[in-house]
């Protein structure tokens, strides 16, 4: 409860069972008499800041109001927060440790992703292996760059262009992305729910809407400090396409792999100038800069870093700034052993066998099934454990982009209804996603094509800026 006294509210902490809990290293109270004007002089910042906000977003400073801000702010917060004080303090004394690089490495390997490399893979062989680790150094560049401006200023990619760039830079590059992850979520549900018709059975419409409902659900339901750790089990999903490689009954000719991984291979044929096009387009793209941005602005409000103001209390430490160089090599090196890994299967086992005629991840993993059971499942069950990580992540990251825009309130660990509009975007991409499923306006093979051309156009201008 709060009241006035004179020209101050004061917020009675034992009445709204608080207690002096702190939210970051600022006091209930203080942050009470801050959003209210203050003692004494004004917070000349703030205010600026609050004048900029729109209508929905400016909040009362009456004293109820203000209370109730703060405790919902304190409830967000909390929400976010994963681990005991001491759990943290171990954390933190880690260089390296699992966050929003790895996290976004192993989204770049998304069902579509997938299926552009066991393409590569099953048409070409071993021949494009050299393209991993040439982009290995690129993606680590770049993502290292998104999470450092975040950590730094607490703003995402959008805030950022928003505040140095025209208006014009900032929506075409706002409709690009928006426009880019709406065709990889339709591709991507497309082949998740065509995985799940060949492993069960039972219609395809009935498989794209189940995942599309549970992705929802979850993405919005569920707090954010759960639903950070389901991403990071995720990732162990990529895993199946290292066991497919060791197989027995896969014989892989690991001096061509190694030689091809060192060795640049050119070919002047339209289908493999096309491939190559695909597969950075694929691998660099731009929904992971937002992506990993917003995630490194969330995982420092959940380690009681910054507040949800994006106030922070002490300076930035060189051991902060090494575990997000730590994290995003680590996330982007695994990422692109995966890709070697999908690209030697193929090229081993449909390659080999003459089996070149694959479009998508659904072909390469039916062509699998005279392997075996066990190459077919894994590879099946591969796909579905990235696409659960890979959807989300897409939808969040033009969430971040829409919300940062327009102003709102947005961070998975807020409630619903603390941030309507950011978790609106995230169901209505999805949503429009799983529709054009059902439109047919264009195949999953062209919207993935049309996706990394459209990654392509965006990725630049970013990276510049």
């Amino acid at each position: 409860m709060a009241r006035k006294i004179g020209d101050d509210i004061v917020i009675e902490a034992d009445e709204c069972d608080l207690g002096q809990e702190d939210i970051g290293d600022t006091k209930l109270m203080g942050i009470a008499h801050d959003q209210a004007g203050g003692f004494g002089e004004p917070n000349v910042e703030k205010k600026d800041k609050l004048a900029q906000k729109p209508d929905d977003v400016v909040e009362s400073t009456d004293a109820t109001s203000v209370a109730q801000g703060v405790v919902d702010d304190h409830a967000d917060i909390q929400n976010a927060k994963a681990e005991s004080q001491e759990q943290l303090s171990n954390k933190r004394k880690s260089l390296l440790r699992i966050g929003p690089g790895l996290i976004t490495g192993v989204a770049d390997d998304d069902p579509s992703g997938i299926g552009t490399y066991s393409v590569a893979g099953a048409q070409f062989g071993y021949q494009l292996l050299w393209l991993a680790p040439v982009c290995v150094p690129l993606m680590i560049a770049v993502q290292e760059m998104c999470g450092r401006v975040a950590l730094v200023t607490s703003k995402g990619l959008s805030a950022i262009i928003k505040e140095h760039y025209p208006k014009w830079l900032l929506y075409s590059v706002l409709m690009l992305l928006v426009g880019a992850n709406t065709i990889n979520i339709y591709a991507d549900i497309n082949i998740m729910a065509a995985s799940m018709k060949m492993l069960f059975g039972l219609p395809f419409a009935l498989w794209a809407t189940v995942l599309t409902i549970g992705i929802v659900v979850a993405q919005i339901a569920v707090p954010y400090k759960h639903y950070v750790k389901f991403l990071k089990y995720a990732c162990l999903s990529l895993l199946a396409y290292v066991v497919i490689a060791v197989l027995p009954q896969v014989n892989v000719d690991w001096n061509s792999v190694v030689y091809n991984m060192v060795t640049p291979q050119w070919n002047s044929s339209p289908g493999y100038i096309l491939t190559i096009v695909g597969f950075l387009g694929t691998t660099i793209s731009p929904y992971l800069f937002f992506w990993q941005a917003g995630e490194q602005i969330e995982d420092d409000i959940a380690d009681g870093l910054t507040d949800e103001s994006g106030y922070r209390a002490s300076q930035i430490k060189r051991s902060e700034i090494r575990s997000v160089r730590a994290d995003t090599a680590v996330g982007m090196i695994f990422s692109q052993i995966i890709t070697i890994f999908i690209i030697v299967s193929t090229a081993a086992t449909l390659h080999v066998s003459g089996n070149t005629d694959i479009n998508t991840a659904e072909d390469a993993a039916r062509a699998l099934l005279p392997l075996g059971a066990s190459a077919y499942w894994l590879f099946t069950l591969g796909i579905l454990g990235v696409g659960l990580m890979a959807i989300p992540t897409l939808a969040g990251s033009a969430a971040y982009a829409v919300a940062e825009t327009a102003g709102w309130r947005n961070g998975l660990y807020r409630r619903f209804s603390r941030a309507k509009g950011f978790y609106a975007t995230i169901a209505l991409v999805i949503v429009v996603g799983y529709l054009l499923n059902f439109v047919q306006v264009i195949s999953p093979v062209k919207a993935l094509l049309y996706s990394a051309v459209l990654n392509g156009l965006v990725a630049p201008p970013l990276i510049v800026v």
